[in-house]
């Protein structure tokens, strides 16, 4: 360990890789689909898949779900709620929400890389009840009021 944070790791079966980063300069651990049987991603359609593993996040840290670029780019498949986050304090099993975006059904197999797995420090905020904000240029502007 240099430092990281320990992410324990608990696996539904033996037969499961340990998450792993793919390259030197990865951020996430990519996440794999752990199923009995294939499964079909109609288009438009959305699926929860399992990874049969279970993780515990030291207190001060989130897991950030994310999608993975390959399989947006050349399948129009991603992940629906990302980032999708997971608290220090849950403890059930990671599934994955995939939505198939594009004009064919997509096959999810056993093993394939689905998502990222991103280790993010997190700082609370303490919330203030006020009677007004301060004044800035952008003001209310939203939703592309700051150009292109």
């Amino acid at each position: 360990m240099n430092g990281e944070p320990a992410f324990k790791i608990l696996r539904k079966d033996a037969s499961i890789p340990l998450p792993q980063y793919e390259s030197e300069g990865a951020s996430g651990f990519d996440l794999r689909a752990f199923l009995d049987s294939s499964l079909d991603i109609p288009p438009r359609g959305r699926v929860k898949i399992p990874t049969g593993l279970r993780i515990e996040i030291p207190a001060g840290y989130e897991a950030q779900v994310r999608p993975r670029s390959g399989l947006a780019l050349r399948y129009g498949v991603t992940v629906l709620n990302s980032p999708g986050t997971i608290d220090s304090d849950y403890r059930g099993e990671l599934e994955i929400i995939l939505i198939n975006l594009g004009s064919e059904p997509f096959t999810v197999r056993n093993g394939d890389r689905i998502a990222q797995l991103v280790a993010v420090p997190v700082c609370r905020a303490e919330l203030v009840d006020a009677a007004s904000l301060t004044e800035t240029k952008r003001g209310e502007g939203g939703f592309g009021s700051t150009g292109v």
